[in-house]
């Protein structure tokens, strides 16, 4: 299990020397659209996560429906965010080509960062991210979620902020990833209010 020190703390390091985190044939997309809130977000998270455990059985030890999709009445980009645990991410083959048969596709490898594989699906979308137990991505992304589902002007502020920095990525031509840097000033301030309320940080 990932310790308190690490949970409450963003490594932003760059990828190792020669490292990259996209496999080949696969790059951030552009375009990005941020809509309002979509009673269905839910029904699809339930429509994928059954995709997914079906094809994993006891392989997948956790999912949830994360980020911004899951939290009712925020703007968000239409893609549904899921974590998935396994026992091991580096052992790609044992949940990857089960994956891949049910409509998923490898883009992004980082075995320097917990392990850490995402995949992708079309219809609907979504962006499943595969960690290790002991992995904090998993326990940050569950306590933002649930601070935003609980704490509405937070929900209103981050919306605000994903509109602005989507407006601005759009405009200059970026990337999911240069849009997700916009935001993160705002984010990581919600995730310390959020730390500080559980906690898991000292006032």
């Amino acid at each position: 299990m990932p310790s308190r020190a690490e949970i409450v703390t963003f490594d932003d390091s760059p990828p190792p020397p020669g490292a990259g985190s996209w496999v080949p044939g696969a790059a951030p997309a552009t375009g990005i659209e941020v809509t309002e809130a979509d009673p269905a977000w839910p029904r699809w998270y339930d429509d994928l996560a059954g995709r997914i455990r079906q094809a994993l059985g006891w392989r997948a030890l956790q999912l949830d429906h994360v980020g911004s999709t899951s939290v009712p009445g925020l703007a968000a980009k239409p893609v549904i965010d899921i974590d998935l645990i396994v026992a091991d991410p580096g052992r790609e083959q044992d949940y990857v080509p089960a994956l891949e048969r049910t409509g998923f596709r490898l883009t992004i490898r980082e075995p320097w960062r917990y392990g850490h594989r995402a995949l992708v699906a079309d219809d609907p979308r979504c962006n499943l991210h595969v960690f290790g137990f002991d992995s904090p991505e998993p326990v940050r992304h569950r306590i933002f979620r649930d601070w935003l589902r609980g704490t509405p002007e937070d929900r209103d502020r981050y919306a605000a902020a994903k509109r602005q920095a989507a407006a601005a990525a759009n405009a200059s031509g970026e990337h999911v990833m240069q849009y997700n840097a916009r935001k993160q000033q705002v984010l990581r301030d919600i995730y310390h209010r959020a730390f500080l309320a559980t906690g898991l940080l000292d006032p």
